[in-house]
C-alpha cells in the first residue's frame, strides 16, 4: 500500500502538467490566431482607408459639380468695372462671370432665370453677393441675358458644371451665331501689361495671343485671347502649356463682334 501511494501521486502530477501544457498550448494557438486576424483586419482597414482616400479625391470635382441650389441672384456693374475680383483678375462688367460664396474660383455655372427659363454660362471669379439672401451676384452682360438687368434681381437656378461641359454648350452657342470660343488669358486695366503677357506666351512658341480693347466710360480694359479653341482635347493641352508659364486664370469666352472691338497688334 505504501508503494502504490508515490506511483499514484506521480501519475496525477503529470496529468496535471500535460494539461498545463495542453491548455498553454491553446492560448498560445488562440493568441496567435488572434493576433494574426488584428494583423489582417489592420491591414485590411488601412488599405480600404487608402482606397477611400483615393476615391474621395477622385470624386472631389464630381461632387462639386453636383451642386445645384435655387435663390435670389443680382447683378454688380459700373462702380466695379476695372476692379480687382477675388481671383486677382479686372473685373470686366461685359463678360460672362459671376460671383459666389462657396463655389472654386475659375469654376463653371449654368445659371437659369426661373421666370422665363433663360439660361447663361457663366464662370465664378469673385467672392459675394454680401447683401441679403442673395445667392449670386452676376456680371451686368449674364444679367441682360437672363432678363434681370432692369429689375435688379431675381429667382435663379444654379448648376455647377465642368468645363468640358461649359466649352461644349458656348461652342454649340457660338456656332449658332456663326461665332467661335476663345481662351481669353488675361484681363487688364494696363495696355502695356497685356502687351508684357501677349509677348510672354509668344517667346515660349505658343499660338500668337490677340488684345482686344473693351472701353466703357472712358474705362479701357484690355483682353488677351487666344484661339479659337476647337475642341476639350486642345483647350486642355493650352491650358497645360500655360500652366507651366503661371498663367492659370483663364476662362472661355465667345467671340466679340469685330465690328466694335479693334484688335491690338
Amino acid at each position: 500500500m505504501n508503494k502504490i501511494i508515490p506511483i499514484l501521486l506521480i501519475f496525477v502530477l503529470c496529468s496535471c502538467t500535460t494539461e498545463q501544457i495542453k491548455t498553454s498550448d491553446i492560448q498560445n494557438q488562440t493568441s496567435v490566431t488572434t493576433a494574426s486576424s488584428r494583423h489582417h483586419a489592420v491591414l485590411n482597414i488601412s488599405s480600404s482607408d487608402t482606397q477611400n482616400a483615393a476615391s474621395e479625391q477622385e470624386n472631389l470635382f464630381p461632387r462639386i459639380v453636383r451642386y445645384l441650389k435655387q435663390g435670389i441672384a443680382s447683378w454688380y456693374g459700373p462702380d466695379f468695372h476695372g476692379k480687382k475680383t477675388a481671383s486677382g483678375e479686372i473685373y470686366d462688367m461685359y463678360a460672362m462671370t459671376a460671383a459666389h460664396k462657396t463655389l472654386p474660383i475659375s469654376s463653371y455655372a449654368r445659371v437659369t432665370n426661373l421666370e422665363n427659363q433663360r439660361s447663361v454660362i457663366v464662370r465664378i471669379n469673385d467672392r459675394g453677393p454680401y447683401h441679403g439672401n442673395r445667392v449670386m451676384d452676376l456680371s451686368y452682360a449674364a444679367a441682360k441675358k437672363l432678363d434681370l438687368d432692369e429689375a435688379g434681381t431675381g429667382a435663379v437656378e444654379i448648376k455647377a458644371i465642368a468645363p468640358e461641359q461649359a466649352l461644349a454648350q458656348l461652342q454649340n452657342t457660338a456656332q449658332k451665331q456663326e461665332k467661335s470660343v476663345y481662351l481669353q488669358v488675361g484681363t487688364f486695366g494696363s495696355k502695356n501689361k497685356a502687351l508684357k503677357l501677349k509677348n510672354k506666351i509668344a517667346a515660349h512658341q505658343l499660338p500668337q495671343p490677340e488684345i482686344l480693347p473693351s472701353t466703357h466710360q472712358g474705362s479701357t480694359l484690355y483682353k488677351v485671347q487666344m484661339g479659337p479653341i476647337q475642341s476639350p482635347e486642345s483647350a486642355h493641352k493650352l491650358n497645360l502649356q500655360l500652366a507651366k508659364l503661371g498663367i492659370t486664370a483663364t476662362q472661355f469666352v465667345t467671340e466679340a463682334d469685330q465690328k466694335q472691338i479693334s484688335m491690338i497688334q
